[in-house]
């Protein structure tokens, strides 16, 4: 498959009616991809995280990514921590459906070359909802980023939230908009149950891998 920019905008059919039903007015017009546009069928499940997460949370989280991929789950963030890029590896070497959104637009950006042989094979999307000209991420384009992923998504999964940080207030956000939402089990995310998250467990991961076969 070959590997180029291209922009789809909202008029046309392929473009994600979820974006206006969660983001209203703030939903983009138009985003930028690079390549299987097919993935955006797959339904996945939005991985954000803390970005400092108790000792055990990341060994908890790698281990989970390792399930994801064995049992094929499509997944969509923006990979962009430490703990998210290992996970983003994890991922890669499966074969299931991966989304990745940078905050920043998609012009000029350096794609690995273990991406490229994702990208080639049809696994691997690159979506942005940002400008071309925009060729540095900021505190701002990320946290708009994270919306535009979970609003993607079908299922929120927050390994880890530390309390009063942004990523617990983006899932109190994603609360309000009825999307589900999957913790790790951590004395830590206490707080994630009492807003009503639930602990992921191998039943809700193999049940996924059915509801995702044959989609894209």
């Amino acid at each position: 498959m070959p590997i180029s920019l291209v922009w789809l905008s909202s008029s046309e059919l392929r473009f994600p009616s979820q974006l206006a039903q969660y983001l209203g007015n703030e939903a983009p017009s138009r985003i930028a991809s690079i390549g299987n546009l097919d993935l955006l069928k797959s339904k996945p499940i939005a991985l954000i995280c803390s970005v400092k997460c108790p000792g055990n949370i990341i060994l908890q989280t790698y281990d989970l990514a390792k399930k994801l991929r064995e049992t094929g789950v499509p997944v969509i963030g923006g990979f962009h921590s430490p703990m998210e890029q290992e996970c983003l590896r994890i991922l890669l070497r499966g074969s299931q459906p991966v989304i990745l959104c940078p905050a920043r637009g998609l012009k000029s950006l350096r794609i690995p070359s273990e991406h490229k042989t994702a990208l080639e094979k049809g696994r691997l999307l690159y979506l942005s909802p940002f400008s071309a000209k925009l060729r540095r991420a900021t505190v701002d384009t990320a946290q708009f980023r994270n919306r535009f992923v979970a609003a993607l998504a079908e299922h929120i999964l927050a390994p880890y939230a530390s309390p009063q940080s942004k990523t617990f207030e983006l899932c109190r956000e994603l609360k309000s908009w009825g999307k589900p939402l999957y913790m790790l089990s951590n004395d830590g995310n206490a707080a994630l149950i009492d807003l009503g998250a639930q602990l992921i467990d191998d039943r809700f991961i193999l049940s996924r891998r059915g509801a995702e076969k044959g989609r894209f």
